[in-house]
């Protein structure tokens, strides 16, 4: 799934892709139908979840969009898909208001029983709605987190998802789609604005690798089949396995500083979008453009 894709595809997200290859190498979301559809648009999934599951990708949504809540007039974020119970939504409503104290949350899940099960965590600030990717709102959100949501999903899929989702987007909004193991050790995901995809993060409890490229098992539905010779995406795995095997002399001085040698090693090759307070973190973002797949399968 490339960006060149995206403004190729229309129409519902269920089945559709382009006929043919796209021409251009535009990375741009084309505005969808406002049209709200008369039912939840999606399928209904595992519902897994954990506490905490989700605290990676809710820490770095704080740090890099927080000034944009605070900004914002009506500072709402839509955990979408948020499981069987509604544990990522309470977190989620925690952490950003550590960075922006109005920030609201509303949980939005495709399945009524969900929904009526997470009614009785309702407060101020924190809401669940019936829905799926219409993102049943009156207005428009300044964040969508879609976390585990798309893996059911064909990756030709993928393209319409994201650009109905950007379309839901406020101006300055951020869409974040990834995916996670069960206890939120290894994530990888993608940060989108209205225009598209914008960058690729990839976060761990380092000590919990034996290597980089395992957390290629973790990458988001449009990349993970991608993790192939002769696509971006493997040979920046490949370059990450390369970069930890030769830090390994700082694996005295603990895991965290080995990953940090790394991640400063690969910046010499790759278009790293972060600094070293995120790579502290177990973190390292890559822009979008660097990884995008070479050509739709």
């Amino acid at each position: 799934m490339t960006g060149r894709m995206i403004g190729h595809m229309t129409g519902h997200m269920i089945g559709r892709s382009s006929a043919s290859p796209p021409a251009a190498a535009a990375h741009t979301l084309s505005p969808m139908a406002s049209r709200t559809p008369s039912r939840p648009v999606g399928t209904v999934t595992r519902g897994t979840t954990n506490p905490n599951r989700l605290r990676r990708m809710d820490r770095w949504i704080a740090a890099a969009h927080g000034a944009e809540l605070r900004r914002s007039t009506d500072p709402v974020a839509v955990d979408l898909g948020y499981g069987a119970a509604p544990w990522t939504a309470v977190e989620l409503l925690a952490r950003l208001r550590t960075a922006a104290p109005h920030a609201r949350v509303v949980g939005v899940e495709i399945d009524p029983a969900r929904v009526a099960a997470a009614k009785p965590y309702e407060r101020e600030g924190l809401t669940f709605r019936h829905g799926g990717f219409e993102v049943p709102l009156p207005g428009r959100p300044a964040l969508i987190r879609a976390a585990n949501v798309l893996r059911q999903y064909d990756e030709e899929q993928v393209a319409a998802v994201w650009e109905r989702l950007c379309g839901r987007l406020a101006p300055g909004g951020l869409l974040v789609e990834g995916t996670c193991d069960e206890i939120g050790r290894r994530h990888v995901w993608v940060a989108l604005g209205p225009e598209g995809p914008r960058t690729v993060t990839f976060a761990t409890r380092v000590g919990s690798l034996d290597r980089p490229s395992d957390l290629a098992e973790r990458l988001p539905k449009a990349l993970i089949h991608r993790n192939v010779p002769g696509e971006p995406v493997h040979a920046f795995l490949r370059d990450f396995d390369r970069a930890w095997a030769a830090a390994a002399p700082y694996a005295s001085y603990g895991a965290r500083q080995r990953w940090i040698r790394t991640v400063r090693a690969l910046a010499a090759d790759w278009p790293v979008a972060d600094r070293p307070s995120r790579w502290r973190q177990g973190e390292v973002t890559v822009r979008w453009g660097a990884l995008a797949p070479r050509q739709a399968q």
